[in-house]
């Protein structure tokens, strides 16, 4: 708990360095570029993260970040569909998805949970494009990595899912679940090539 709660201080703590001396004028930054700022100083926290807590905390931060790359308007329809496929309701999430899109087609969360909408209706080849569109527009989105991990497991290519699994892993070592869904796939692959 001390751990954790040293890693929120010194994330309020670290300057903003590497991408604050490219940008000439740290007051002239655009909302996108003190974004970026802030999750490549969030990714390396999280990288190095000492213990899981700390992950936690650090993850939670990057999800925050990326809803504000989204309108409030997009945000609302994100939220509704959230609560639409938690509430088993993917098609119902889909048009709130497909809805926020129109808004914010720059924006990878919501290509992510449309994927995962499309995948809850048996999609899976529309679902890994959208994913694809995620891992475009955020390559570091260790979320897209895993739910793209899901969907080749699904789809019977465990190798596959275990490379995007270790992709997400990569830059998200301490992800709930991770390093024990690791191992199962990682023994099932194995098992399948022999």
């Amino acid at each position: 708990m001390v751990r954790a709660l040293f890693l929120a201080l010194l994330l309020l703590l670290l300057p903003p360095a590497p991408l604050a001396a490219q940008v000439p004028n740290t007051a002239t930054r655009s909302p996108a570029e003190a974004r970026r700022a802030e999750l490549d100083r969030l990714f390396e926290a999280l990288r190095t993260a000492p213990d899981t807590a700390g992950a936690q905390l650090v993850e939670t931060r990057i999800r925050a970040v990326w809803g504000q790359a989204v309108s409030p308007a997009a945000g609302l329809l994100i939220r509704r569909g959230i609560r639409n496929l938690q509430g088993n309701e993917p098609g119902e999430a889909l048009e709130d998805f497909d809805a926020a899109l129109v808004l914010e087609p720059g924006a990878a969360e919501p290509w992510l949970l449309r994927a995962r909408a499309l995948s809850r209706l048996g999609e899976g080849a529309q679902a890994a494009r959208d994913l694809q569109e995620a891992l475009r527009l955020e390559p570091r989105h260790f979320g897209a990595l895993l739910a793209l991990s899901e969907l080749q497991e699904e789809a019977g290519d465990l190798q596959g899912a275990l490379r995007s699994l270790d992709a997400a892993l990569a830059l998200h070592p301490r992800m709930a679940g991770g390093e024990e869904r690791r191992r199962e796939l990682a023994r099932r692959a194995e098992g399948d090539a022999l």
